[in-house]
């Protein structure tokens, strides 16, 4: 089945999401479409998937227009979707997930599960995993949901499938089993469109390659197009890819975490005996699938979790059960996983952002009045320095792009005289060019002398930043290892498997 999208546009109020967007995906092949978080990628799928109608533009199957109310007309035409987050019933079975929508009945109408099970041990038999049709969908790890999402697309017949950002949860090992099975199915014919912004993987298994940047079509690649070609075009400029730094110089001192231990509000532990160091002078990465705990552990440093034990000192002061403030003031920087709900407070200013937590100091206030000169003097000199893209210091912080609202975060952390720099998914939803320059601030701040720890689902962000890197599975580190530990080996602990801990 050919698939063709043509002059697809979409837009939302004044924002044109898609500008005119042309692709093709034949029969046989996989055809990667790259671009940065926010450039229009997912749109586009949600409107071939019938979630979002074009405000202009057409979709062809083998040659005829198409018009899709929903993703049902979707499915019927033959598509099938895996979505970044899955479509799931997590208190259902595997095979009820997969007959729902889609209900195989009985003469008298009855609901037919057997053949439901039948259909998924098939599907699951002819790419050589097992499946347990009767097992809980939200008792399977996340590589066997992903599996459900996509036999529970190959059981309506689709001809056409597109994974959304498939990796974004996946061990390299199971990201591995996902690339071969996506040769698989081109083998079987299948058309396979596949969305991601990292660039190893669109190389290693990719056909045909489409970069879209702000919402427009700008360019197509092949394959052997090296990881500096693909950024620059997803950039729109030359993009160094290395992150450059000599080895660490760690000194004594620093933040010591011992028998850590955080429970939710239902009293189910969270983070489970954790214990670490981390030095002036080094980088420490927290490695791991998203939803192991490391967010746990983060709010945990930062005083926002209510139901911690252990000991967290930092240069021997014990900060658990401190305040938020006074973490802040014990010389503590955070750039938080969510900067548009945590980082920042998007209508205020730029200028009024970069001194959320210093309003009560003499350097910018006199008087409990703020000093607005002094406060838009300090603002240029960041926006320089950090080079974020704004037109002045009273611009909305709100109204910045995603690198250049993470930028102003980065630069409120790190002026402030600090000791222990916690930076949690530094680069999410940024481009290329704002995590080459995020990368490089650092790297910079751990030169400077500062305890650095960077908590990372990316692998490869892991692992050129790291001096070590400590893994967690549900809620464990399962070992301290060098920063140069291979991948692979990192991705059997973030599976789980027990390496000897402080090898490094």
């Amino acid at each position: 089945m050919k698939l063709e999208l043509r002059g697809i546009t979409k837009r939302f109020g004044s924002l044109v999401a898609n500008d005119r967007i042309d692709l093709t995906v034949e029969p046989g092949e996989i055809h990667a479409l790259l671009g940065e978080n926010g450039a229009g990628k997912s749109t586009l799928m949600n409107v071939l998937y019938g979630l979002y109608q074009a405000d202009e533009g057409e979709i062809l199957i083998d040659g005829a227009t198409r018009h899709f109310r929903g993703p049902g007309d979707a499915m019927d035409a033959g598509i099938g979707m895996v979505h970044q987050h899955f479509m799931l019933i997590p208190v259902f079975t595997v095979a009820e997930n997969v007959a729902l929508g889609h209900e195989i009945t009985t003469k008298i109408g009855a609901l037919d599960l057997g053949r439901a099970r039948d259909q998924v041990t098939r599907i699951a038999e002819r790419f050589g995993f097992h499946v347990d049709p009767d097992a809980i969908v939200e008792d399977l790890p996340v590589g066997v949901q992903q599996r459900v999402e996509i036999i529970k697309a190959l059981s309506r017949d689709a001809e056409v499938l597109v994974f959304d950002e498939p990796t974004a949860v996946l061990t390299p090992q199971e990201t591995d089993e996902l690339m071969a099975m996506m040769r698989q199915l081109r083998e079987e014919g299948k058309g396979i469109v596949f969305i991601t912004h990292k660039l190893r993987e669109v190389r290693e298994v990719a056909d045909r390659i489409t970069v879209i940047r702000r919402g427009a079509v700008v360019g197509e690649a092949a394959p052997t197009s090296s990881n500096a070609e693909l950024a620059s075009l997803m950039v729109g400029r030359a993009v160094e890819l290395t992150v450059h730094k000599e080895p660490a110089q760690p000194k004594e001192g620093g933040l010591s975490v011992t028998d850590l231990r955080v429970r939710d509000e239902h009293g189910i532990i969270m983070v489970d005996g954790v214990s670490f160091d981390v030095r002036p002078g080094e980088i420490l990465a927290v490695a791991g699938v998203q939803g192991n705990g490391q967010t746990e552990l983060t709010e945990a440093l930062m005083g926002l979790e209510a139901h911690v034990s252990g000991s967290i000192r930092l240069d021997g002061t014990e900060l658990r059960g401190r305040s938020v403030h006074t973490i802040l003031e014990a010389g503590v920087g955070f750039v938080p996983e969510d900067r548009t709900i945590e980082g920042l407070v998007g209508t205020m200013t730029i200028s009024e952002n970069l001194i959320l937590d210093r309003t009560d100091t003499g350097e910018f206030s006199r008087g409990g009045t703020l000093q607005r000169r002094v406060m838009d003097a300090f603002a240029r000199e960041r926006i320089e320095e950090f080079d974020i893209r704004a037109q002045g210091p009273h611009v909305a912080a709100g109204t910045l792009s995603g690198g250049n609202q993470q930028k102003v975060v980065v630069a409120r952390e790190m002026n402030r005289d600090i000791k222990l720099l916690i930076a949690a998914q530094p680069t999410r939803g940024v481009d290329v060019g704002s995590i080459e320059f995020i990368h490089s601030r650092i790297v910079a701040a751990r030169d400077e002398g500062l305890a650095v720890i960077v908590v990372s689902t990316e692998l490869d962000e892991v692992v050129a930043l790291a001096d070590r890197i400590a893994v967690m599975y549900r809620g464990e580190i399962v070992g301290i290892v060098p920063g140069d530990t291979p991948r692979d080996t990192l991705g059997l602990m973030m599976a789980g498997a027990d390496i000897e801990e402080d090898a490094a």
